[in-house]
């Protein structure tokens, strides 16, 4: 049988059941052994030393007392000079070489205790397990030797911890692709109540999803939220300075909360939270079956309702839920309205006077072409910013859309950056009545922008001759219903404006040679004749048979009686 050590009350029962009851028969060592579940030989010693320091079987129970029993054990255990046996003393002259062992250096890592072991067997040092593993425990500094203590819960209703666990995968219905679940966690300090939210990321906006359904869920907010350093909640991990990211405060602010983040690799910061993970993992998802990941959320939230929130808690030793509703529920802070997240950018102003966000152009006064502002977009606005102060503000535009403000761009290019016709038209108007009507007709076309370039060039002469020629131009061009700049380029050109245009001179009075007899047009053919007109059959006709010709010829000219004489070749 294998060393055991034998405590104090199987001492105490190995003389009990020695000294007998009264009137019985008192029983032998392997009665008594048996009994105790000791060896008969121990059983024998204990006996033999409780005689030795004037225990007799005649003596009732009060006898063992606890002087009895210190001064059996120191009789029969042997002497062990500071609790620890020769093998104990056989490892102190290599405790140096163990210390060694353990602590490694930059050739060797560190080793175990069963290689240890082998290495001091080599060197004649032969020694059990369990007082190798003790002493370089103890002197050598093997394995943890840091305590820890509990710390006091918060108030009620002021800490809650969050943490983000993986449960394991999950087919999307969406894509067909099977993706990683993540549980965030939320474990009320003082009630140790929980809410779980499921994502499929971990970004800032599913942090915040989470928290929105998480107050939902409990009915109000924590005073103080302990996350871990996740990513989207805390950009520079420090101990006492932990820098938070934009997107974060912001939300902090909207709900009223402080943030209180942990240190980075250090559990024990949030401890009630960490052991939440392989709860949700083990009780909730392993074993389950969900079509999508609504379901499973709905499932999880009846969960930490019915199930985490009713079980007897192993520390607090009573129902989370019960003493969340009675201790926790009526003082934490309101709901705030439902949060919209924003996105925090930082963008650069063109030198198209407009900054890009989320796919969307905005215009940006001039002053700041070249600088690097603060974009916070939400869903009704987006704020620019410069080194926090509050540059422009404009509508949120949808992706690839644009937001311009007239004042945003020089004022000789906003007509046309805008497409502003009547702005086009106000600024001809200004250099002269009849410019401003010439520039309007200029643009009446069912696609008037492609007319712009037409106005230009007409401020461009106003600009190269001055308004009044222009003017006096354009009353010109008017008055002969010409809309041409080209025309009124050549009128200034050649300081024709004021020149009275000469009108084409009227035809001649006297017939012609192919002149006709208006009557010859008439559509009417059937119609009698009229007195003396001759139809154009009978006019021709004697001519066709060679009688009474209308003509004499002579030479190569030819004579027309009552007509024009003109030269034609010869037949």
């Amino acid at each position: 049988m294998a060393f055991r050590e034998v405590n104090v009350n199987e001492v105490k029962e190995v003389l009990r059941v020695w000294l007998g009851a009264p009137g019985s028969r008192p029983p032998g060592l392997r009665t008594i052994a048996a009994h105790c579940g000791v060896d008969r030989k121990t059983a024998r010693r204990y006996v033999e030393a409780a005689q030795a320091a004037g225990l007799q079987r005649s003596d009732g129970v009060e006898a063992l007392d606890d002087g009895l029993i210190g001064a059996v054990i120191e009789a029969v255990r042997p002497a062990r000079p500071n609790g620890h046996g020769p093998a104990w003393d056989q490892l102190l002259g290599f405790e140096d070489q163990i210390r060694a062992w353990v602590a490694g250096d930059g050739n060797h890592p560190p080793l175990t205790i069963t290689k240890i072991e082998t290495l001091l067997a080599r060197q004649g040092c032969v020694v059990p397990y369990r007082t190798l593993h003790r002493f370089a425990t103890e002197r050598c500094g093997f394995g943890r030797k840091d305590t820890t203590v509990r710390v006091v819960d918060g108030d009620p209703g002021s800490e809650c911890q969050i943490d983000f666990g993986y449960l394991g995968y999950l087919t999307d219905p969406e894509t067909g692709r099977r993706r990683k679940v993540h549980a965030l966690i939320f474990t009320a300090v003082y009630s140790r109540h929980m809410f779980v939210w499921l994502t499929y990321s971990q970004t800032l906006t599913a942090v915040i999803a989470g928290c929105e359904a998480a107050w939902a869920f409990f009915g109000g907010v924590f005073k103080v939220l302990i996350p871990d350093n996740l990513k989207p909640v805390v950009t520079d991990a420090d101990a006492v300075n932990p820098r938070l990211s934009q997107g974060w405060l912001d939300y902090a602010q909207h709900t009223g909360l402080v943030t209180d983040p942990a240190r980075i690799r250090s559990p024990k910061d949030k401890p009630r939270v960490e052991r939440a993970v392989q709860y949700v993992r083990g009780n909730y998802w392993a074993g389950e079956e969900f079509t999508d990941l609504a379901e499973a959320q709905r499932r999880v939230e009846a969960w930490c309702r019915d199930t985490a929130g009713m079980r007897t808690h192993g520390t607090i030793a009573a129902r989370p839920l019960e003493v969340f509703d009675a201790d926790e529920a009526p003082i934490l802070l309101a709901v705030p309205p439902v949060y919209d997240v924003p996105i925090f950018k930082q963008v650069k102003v063109h030198r198209d006077f407009h900054a890009e966000v989320a796919r969307s152009l905005y215009s940006i006064p001039g002053q700041w072409i070249g600088s690097v502002l603060e974009a916070r977009a939400d869903s009704a606005l987006v704020k620019f910013y410069a080194r926090g102060t509050l540059v422009k503000v404009h509508p949120r535009q949808p992706a690839g859309g644009r937001s311009t403000d007239p004042e945003d761009l020089p004022t000789e290019k906003v007509g046309y950056a805008m497409r502003d016709l009547d702005r086009l038209i106000g600024i001809c108007t200004g250099h002269g009545r009849c410019v401003g009507i010439y520039a309007e007709r200029l643009l009446d076309d069912p696609l008037p922008w492609t007319r712009m370039r037409a106005v230009y060039r007409l401020l461009g002469l106003v600009r190269r001759y001055g308004p009044d020629p222009v003017e006096t131009a354009c009353s010109t061009a008017l008055d002969l219903d010409v809309v041409s700049v080209s025309k009124i380029a050549s009128m200034l050109e050649r300081a024709t404006e004021t020149t009275t245009p000469l009108l084409p001179a009227a035809g001649s009075a006297a017939p012609s040679r192919f002149t006709r007899d208006p009557t010859e047009f008439a559509t009417d053919r059937t119609g009698p004749v009229p007195s003396g007109t001759t139809s154009a059959t009978e006019r021709t006709t004697p001519a066709t048979a060679g009688t009474d010709s209308a003509t004499e010829r002579t030479g190569h000219l030819t004579v027309i009686v009552g007509g024009n004489t003109d030269t034609k070749e010869t037949r």
